[in-house]
């Protein structure tokens, strides 16, 4: 067969393989908009989407939907025998939020908000020093550099003081994380393993990361929020540094939901449930829900999420993402709550650490602001924080972007917790952050070049997997 006949044998399999994997594009993505666009990629250029598709197209998985939906509805059972079944007339109007998730408002809840990178770490790391019975972290990204030893030598310290150590990684997001880092953890007696949606290894499938980040020692001190573990977010990585970013440590009756929501992960991946400790008394008086949501979830929870915050808020909505990219319902959600005449403002980073999302992100900022939607860009570094105040009394800190792989591809964790006082210093916060922006005009669009503009239409052709 001579070259010129082969390339055509090639070809002809190449789209008869991009036909079979429109149809199964059309049958299976979440979206109307990302089936469209799949199934047309795949049957006119194959050559170029057949292998993105292997990565990134699949959206169904077994056996974790069942095991999650089963976890979830024991959640749902226990906490109507806690206790923690009505919705307080503060947190009324997240009331369809919390049937969705299977959820409550916790009472009493202590909270810590946590600046940056150097306060974060020194709070988590202060606590797993003072460990006595198990300590449980999870964590999208380790990295093997300065912070990701100082956390290393400072898991296997406890563990050989005879404290119960569980650790979680995101096989992907970690995938840069050397064996030897896990295994000398192991060999100090540390239980740790990759997340992944399935027990056999797959390296086509990178959609369904565990984004979550949870730190939980003795049951009853907890952490979650944007940061992971890496020299970067202690801002010492140019040129994305300073790195902006918030936690949240709490402690109180929500610890548990954290400990139930890492118990999940576990389960799948071990087949064995680590211990689930009682919290302390509640000492604060925040109330707090805690909203693990996920691909698994019936409901596309964490779209919800953020569409029942947005429309919950009757005066001020002030959000911090890393990444614009939001969804219609979202999006009309921000309009609608600019009609009804709230305060909307939303502060991205300038600065890009994902070039395609980027892109994306600025056209959609500029859909915003015709919108009469406020966005600032935050000037002195990356801005890495996913933060939400709604008027003057709700604040939630969490892992879950304003973009669409949050929304249905990720599996995140957010603390919405209802508290004047907490709102007040999210607000002192935010305002800080705000002083150090620079608002988003028409101008940055209009004024780009041709050929940018063309590639931010480009890349917001993505928006289904950004």
């Amino acid at each position: 067969m001579s070259i010129p006949q082969l390339l055509t044998v090639v070809a002809m399999l190449l789209h008869v393989a991009g036909i079979f994997a429109a149809m199964h594009a059309v049958m299976n993505t979440r979206t109307p908009q990302g089936a469209f666009a799949w199934a047309l990629g795949l049957t006119l250029l194959p050559y170029v989407t057949l292998v993105p598709y292997l990565f990134l197209g699949r959206r169904k998985f077994s056996g974790y939907v069942t095991l999650h939906r089963a976890h979830r509805q024991r959640l749902s059972e226990a906490t109507l025998r806690d206790g923690y079944t009505d919705i307080p007339p503060a947190c009324s109007q997240y009331t369809a939020l919390a049937q969705m998730l299977n959820a409550n408002f916790h009472p009493g809840q202590q909270l810590k908000l946590l600046i940056d990178g150097d306060a974060t770490f020194e709070a988590i790391l202060g606590a797993i020093a003072k460990a006595e019975r198990c300590v449980l972290v999870q964590f999208f990204i380790f990295h093997d550099d300065a912070l990701g030893r100082r956390v290393q030598e400072a898991l296997l310290e406890r563990a050989a003081a005879g404290v119960q150590i569980f650790v979680l990684f995101d096989g992907i997001g970690s995938h840069a994380l050397p064996k030897h880092y896990v295994e000398t953890l192991q060999k100090g007696g540390v239980a740790i393993h990759p997340f992944a949606t399935q027990r056999r290894s797959n390296r086509f499938q990178l959609n369904f990361r565990n984004h979550r980040k949870i730190v939980v020692v003795d049951g009853w001190l907890g952490f979650v929020g944007g940061l992971n573990v890496g020299d970067e977010y202690l801002g010492l990585k140019p040129p994305l540094a300073p790195w902006r970013d918030t936690h949240l440590q709490l402690s109180g009756p929500a610890v548990t939901d954290l400990q139930r929501s890492f118990a999940v992960d576990w389960h799948w991946v071990t087949g064995e449930l680590p211990p689930i400790l009682p919290t302390r008394p509640a000492q604060g008086s925040a109330y707090t829900l805690i909203a693990a949501m996920g691909p698994a979830d019936p409901q596309e929870s964490c779209s919800l999420f953020f569409t029942v915050a947005i429309n919950a808020a009757r005066e001020r909505l002030w959000i911090s993402s890393p990444y614009f990219v939001p969804d219609q319902s979202v999006a009309s959600a921000l309009r609608l709550a600019v009609l009804r005449g709230v305060d909307v403002r939303v502060l991205l980073p300038s600065r890009p650490d994902h070039h395609t999302v980027f892109l994306a992100s600025t056209l959609h900022a500029y859909d915003a602001t015709n919108a009469g939607i406020r966005l600032f860009r935050y000037r002195p570094g990356f801005v890495h924080q996913k933060v939400l105040l709604v008027d003057n009394d709700t604040a939630s800190v969490g892992s879950a972007n304003l973009d669409n792989r949050s929304f249905r591809l990720n599996f995140e964790i957010t603390a919405l917790n209802v508290d004047s006082v907490f709102a007040k210093d999210v607000e002192r916060m935010l305002i800080e952050d705000f002083s150090k922006s620079v608002e988003i005009t028409r101008d940055e669009y209009r004024k780009a070049s041709y050929l940018r503009r063309l590639a931010m239409h480009i890349a917001r052709l993505f928006d289904p997997i950004l």
